[in-house]
């Protein structure tokens, strides 16, 4: 049997009545299938069900500024938290190629371009809890990480947290910008997904692994399509070094040696990189 069900975003959408079928295992929501139509996300712990009521409230603002499809979620349930939101269409990105990296570089162009008071006025937090989370991060990752690294290596692991803690907050970012969450239908970029870590922070936390993990000629076309400066890219170099210390501490937080081992190695790798 086939249902049609009509999108918040006002697309139409072929859907299957198959029921639920869970398939993220998200570090901070659960997120399951239903009907093959609409994905469900629930906080794993409570602190998260704000940051889901936020992108409930921002994502309906944004989505209609951006030139390629992002979810709009809105609550289905307060007691316990559910919203749901229409399936964007695609797979994850595993062949970045130039006309992907134009689309990306248009897409974080316009996002980067929102406007950061409306933002807050929709929802978003201000900066000043993005400059406090920061904080934060760096103090656990000197507590919990730095102890793990050698110290040939440490200078260069400080010099990235020292860095980061200077980096602008002002720029509406999508926050976890990777390969998982672009998804591509028909040769095409179709849309970006997983909007959880939405915050006003540095334009260049966007561009960490478009520059700087991904395909040459994509990270070129990216840069072009976006317009990049040489101090953004070398901010994004940062912050990609970065990213597998959040895998260190969730490994730690878990108490998965291998989630921990697979951040540690991602680690000392990207602390050899340079901008080049």
């Amino acid at each position: 049997m086939l249902l049609i069900c009509t999108a918040r975003a006002a697309t139409i959408i072929r859907c299957s009545n198959v029921g639920v079928v869970e398939f993220s295992e998200g570090w901070d929501s659960f997120a399951a299938l239903v009907d093959g139509c609409w994905v469900e996300r629930r906080p794993r712990r409570p602190e998260v069900a704000d940051q889901l009521r936020r992108e409930t409230q921002l994502m309906p603002w944004l989505a209609p500024l951006l030139p390629l499809q992002v979810p709009i979620p809105w609550v289905v349930r307060e007691t316990p938290l559910v919203v749901r939101h229409a399936l964007v269409p695609g797979q994850a990105i595993v062949a970045p190629d130039v006309g992907h990296g134009l689309a990306i570089g248009e897409f974080l162009r316009a996002l980067h371009r929102s406007s950061a008071t409306e933002a807050v006025r929709h929802g978003l937090a201000p900066a000043a809890e993005t400059r406090n989370s920061r904080v934060a991060m760096i103090s656990r990752f000197r507590a919990d990480v730095m102890p793990l690294i050698p110290f040939s290596q440490r200078d260069s692991a400080s010099a990235v947290l020292d860095a980061t803690r200077e980096f602008p907050a002002d720029t509406v970012v999508h926050g976890d910008l990777g390969p998982e969450h672009v998804l591509v239908a028909g040769g095409r970029i179709a849309g970006v997904i997983d909007f959880g870590d939405v915050h006003l922070g540095d334009a260049a936390n966007d561009l960490a692994w478009p520059l700087h993990g991904a395909p040459t000629d994509f990270a070129d076309a990216v840069a072009v399509a976006y317009g990049v400066t040489g101090d953004l890219r070398r901010r994004a170099l940062v912050w990609h070094q970065l990213g597998p210390w959040h895998e260190v501490t969730h490994g730690l937080d878990i108490g998965d040696a291998a989630v921990l081992q697979r951040g540690w190695t991602g680690v000392l790798e990207r602390l050899k990189l340079s901008a080049g």
